[in-house]
């Protein structure tokens, strides 16, 4: 990325800075992210920051997000735009943080096995967490997914494997996949050679992971075709890994191109995406960062969060099956407009005036993950807006139309 937009980077993480420790307690800077002081055991040492918007369902799915090398839990937030995400669809965020005295590269220990086993290390306190936003935001514990770039990433595999029934979905950004390294070396090793292994090999390390005997979770697969940091192997390897372990074939059911970058599509008997593989050419090591189906901009470059036309996080909410209902208050499009207008119409009739059911503030998108009626998927094409059923869905909603 340029000097410049690293310096504007810089400059807006600036105050992301000193996040106040205690429990439940925001800090008094510009991110929107809470830091929970005290949740479990916490084995592995890590920091609990978290972000509830304000317009959520009583229920809300939760998301979380793991950062990659010398990145912490607020400035890869402000990278990947996933509480501006958040806000605009409804969904609860949990973001770990690494801290210095456990790695000092500010990496999540993918690699070692006391925090890679269940009930262990680095992995339980990711756990824990969960199981206390769970209990205070009352998440829907059947939708909870995971995430992460590069470390991340690897962790994300870990979480996937050693705790499958406790995640809807995962999607791994530049990763590794689970159990190929047990220290340091061979975790270079697979960072920058990434060796081929049996297909039902890399099944077996998540199958041994845990008592769990299926169902497993989805999984989203995400790497640059450039990156020189984790080779690009490890896309294949960790497709293969979960097609084994959900008994998929390994040739796509589907491929297509989406922003102008090819995804490859396996899915279930009735009809689900269950694995999905973008490739973003010419892309080196990081998180992708573009323009969503909305037309909305997620995230802001910086390192490891490279421009690329193409909006991960946005496609990941929406592979986890989190765009299909958003507030409407809380973006500025048509929509907005057409509620605006309902708004002026209750004023004019103070005995439609009500208190608004959280249902109702929010409404169903299109996704892109149901199987395509031709075995080539053709490049998905943004819906109109349809303003006058917005308004008429608007008045109905307040009593003033059936």
């Amino acid at each position: 990325m340029s000097l410049a937009n690293n310096i504007e980077f810089l400059r807006r993480l600036n105050g992301f800075n000193g996040l106040v420790v205690g429990r439940n307690q925001r800090s008094p800077v510009n991110s929107p992210l809470v830091e929970t002081g005290e949740f479990g055991t916490n084995p592995g040492a890590l920091r609990m920051f978290s972000f509830l918007p304000e317009h959520r369902p009583p229920a809300p799915a939760l998301v979380v997000v793991l950062h990659g090398c010398g990145q912490t839990a607020a400035g890869y937030d402000l990278g990947a735009g996933w509480s501006t995400l958040a806000k605009h669809y409804g969904f609860a965020l949990l973001m770990p943080q690494q801290q210095s005295s456990n790695n000092g590269n500010g990496c999540f220990n993918w690699f070692s096995p006391e925090d890679t086993a269940r009930d262990s290390g680095e992995a339980c306190s990711i756990r824990q967490m969960i199981a206390q936003i769970t209990l205070d935001a009352g998440i829907d514990a059947r939708r909870i997914f995971v995430t992460g770039l590069s470390a991340g990433g690897a962790m994300t595999s870990v979480m996937l494997a050693t705790y499958p029934e406790v995640f809807a979905g995962g999607a791994i950004i530049a990763g590794l996949p689970f159990g190929v390294a047990t220290n340091m070396r061979e975790a270079l090793s697979g960072m920058y050679q990434s060796p081929s292994r049996p297909a039902d090999e890399l099944g077996d390390l998540v199958r041994n992971a845990s008592n769990h005997n299926g169902p497993w979770p989805k999984l989203s697969v995400w790497h640059g075709s450039a990156d020189r940091t984790v080779n690009p192997a490890n896309a294949d390897e960790i497709v293969k890994q979960w097609l084994d372990v959900h008994q998929l074939p390994s040739a796509p059911m589907s491929e297509a191109t989406v922003d102008g970058y090819p995804r490859q599509v396996w899915w279930n008997a009735e009809g689900e995406t269950i694995v999905e593989s973008y490739t973003i050419t010419n892309m080196a090591h990081g998180t992708p960062l573009g323009i969503g189906d909305n037309d909305e901009r997620y995230g802001a470059q910086g390192a490891f969060l490279i421009e690329a036309g193409i909006s991960s996080s946005y496609h990941i909410a929406n592979f986890f099956g989190l765009t299909e209902w958003m507030h409407l208050a809380a973006t500025q499009t048509p929509e907005e407009t057409a509620e605006e207008t309902a708004e002026g119409a209750v004023k004019k009739n103070p005995a439609a005036q009500h208190t608004p059911d959280l249902a109702k503030l929010f409404r169903p998108l299109t996704t892109l993950n149901r199987r395509p009626e031709s075995a080539k998927a053709e490049p998905a094409k943004r819906p109109g807006i349809d303003v006058g059923a917005v308004i008429t869905r608007a008045l109905t909603a307040a009593g003033l139309m059936k």
